[in-house]
């Protein structure tokens, strides 16, 4: 199954589940304009009314025409009435880098909502994750935002029976150790899940043990399975495709120095993060821009000091 496929099945089934689901956003219909901001603020409207939408952006850089809504009206409505409006919305659509878009669709927003109250934030990695997370955010009373990779839609992952199941979900802030070592952890979401797996294969040749974390859900961030991961290995290498400054990353080096995880390090925590610039057109310095296995290997060499 395709991760485009596991995101449509489970749509479908939980349109076909709950009568109150509905599908907003563009391609829904014929094109009548690209209108982020109406549609956004015709969805937040209609799950304050009741009904359970799916708001899909084209990609997620068109959603900042939105962010009024997304921000304000649906993050903040539950609080500011004290729980009398619920706003059970899913925002979805292509976040982070794709192929030849260039510094304006190729932005990871991960970090953006993330800082936000009041939303929820998903970042899905297989089809496993598609169907489980994007089932539980549909079916959550809260505000979910459900970021994608579009490099991952056409790829293909071995699904099990259950979770084909049309009664599968994955709880919200849960990360899955996608594979056990001893000797550093990896810890990344979405895309990057895939270039440290990678990583972790390329270093097994080298005789060192990598854990491998997928973090599925960015807020809230399920602390507990990096700090445990720390303990065991006391080394901590974070992945993302996003910029460095304020990133995730930056947020799991903070949690990790302001508890006794921090005395189980042998050695600093490091990023490798995409770079600190506008995504170039050219593909050589597009390619450049984002993390591959080998920036991982050397990262991972250089924090266990090994040349």
């Amino acid at each position: 199954m395709t991760v485009r496929d596991a995101l449509n099945s489970a749509m479908r089934e939980e349109l076909e589940r709950d009568k109150d689901v509905i599908i907003l956003g563009e391609e829904v219909a014929e094109y009548d304009g690209a209108y982020k901001m109406g549609f956004a603020g015709i969805a937040v409207g209609a799950a304050m009314a009741g009904l359970k939408p799916i708001c899909e952006f084209m990609t997620f850089n068109f959603a900042m025409q939105a962010i009024d809504q997304i921000i304000n009206s649906a993050a903040k409505s539950s609080y500011m009435s004290a729980g009398l409006v619920s706003v059970p919305i899913v925002f979805r659509g292509p976040n982070g880098c794709s192929a030849g878009v260039a510094a304006q669709h190729s932005q990871d927003y991960g970090a953006w909502y993330a800082s936000c109250p009041g939303l929820k934030v998903l970042a899905p990695y297989s089809c496993e994750d598609c169907r489980g997370l994007l089932k539980s955010a549909i079916r959550d009373p809260d505000p979910v935002v459900h970021l994608e990779s579009e490099l991952l839609y056409g790829q293909s992952f071995d699904v099990s029976d259950e979770a084909l199941s049309s009664d599968f979900l994955l709880p919200i802030g849960q990360a899955k150790v996608e594979r056990e070592g001893k000797d550093v952890t990896l810890v990344s979401y979405s895309l990057g899940v895939g270039t440290c797996l990678a990583a972790a294969e390329e270093l097994s040749k080298l005789g060192i043990s990598a854990e491998v974390i997928n973090l599925r859900s960015l807020r809230p961030m399920d602390e507990e399975t990096i700090f445990q991961s720390v303990k065991k290995t006391h080394y901590l290498v974070t992945v993302e495709n996003g910029w460095p400054v304020c990133g995730i990353g930056a947020e799991i080096c903070a949690r990790v120095m302001e508890t006794d995880t921090f005395n189980y390090l042998d050695a600093p925590v490091l990023r490798v993060t995409g770079a600190d610039i506008p995504m170039p057109y050219a593909q050589n310095l597009e390619r450049a821009s984002y993390p591959d296995t080998h920036n991982i290997v050397t990262t991972v060499k250089m924090v266990k000091n090994i040349q």
